[in-house]
């Protein structure tokens, strides 16, 4: 589990994938001391659960590998991933960590396409939208994971959402490089989607 709040922004170093294109191994740059990646860890990268299977300092830097299977390559962004691409990291949560945003799984749900950028004075007004499944999910006021961040819904209109981006959001994520046309990974509020699913039960 993790709560959306990133604590790195890691690069990809390296991308093989199989000749079926059905397996990607990365290798990932980061901050985090070499010594707290175990093997088997759980890193979240951009809001996709990955399993670390190899780490190690190169160069004076950490790095961590991992695979991005199939479904993952074909349910998120990372089938556009690429070397130099920066990517949001969130360690596993622990037992006793703040839980600063909301309870994220990692597991995201799809992909949001960006409508538009606003710039605002030290912030930044973006208006996206998803798959009518996944927006039904949405709902002002609530939290939503977009690219491992936990945000808070601005506004919804249909389809389409809206999320303002505080500067220390943008200082610390890969959000500042966000534009129109882009995609994002998204993840749905997991309380939302069990209420739905109890309704649907009635």
């Amino acid at each position: 589990m993790f709560t959306g709040i990133v604590t790195d922004i890691g690069e990809i170093e390296s991308l093989t994938a199989t000749a079926q294109g059905q397996l990607h191994r990365l290798r990932i740059a980061c901050r985090y001391d070499r010594a707290t990646i175990a093997d088997g860890a759980s890193i979240a990268c951009n809001g996709v659960c990955l399993t670390v299977v190899a780490s190690g300092v190169a160069h004076g830097k950490t790095w961590f590998g991992v695979d991005a299977a199939a479904e993952t390559l074909g349910m998120t962004t990372a089938q556009h991933w690429g070397v130099g691409t920066k990517l949001n990291l969130e360690r596993a949560l622990k037992i006793g960590d703040e839980l600063g945003g909301h309870i994220v799984a990692g597991h995201a749900d799809g992909v949001a396409a960006i409508l538009t950028r606003e710039d605002l004075p030290d912030m930044a007004r973006f208006e996206l939208n998803t798959a009518r499944q996944l927006a039904r999910f949405i709902a002002p006021k609530g939290s939503i994971t977009l690219d491992g961040v936990s945000l808070t819904v601005n506004t919804v209109k249909d389809t389409a959402f809206s999320v303002l981006i505080i500067p220390h959001t943008l200082n610390v994520t890969t959000l500042s490089s966000w534009r129109a046309g882009s995609e994002v990974n998204i993840e749905v509020d997991l309380m939302a989607r069990y209420a739905a699913r109890l309704t649907e039960m009635k």
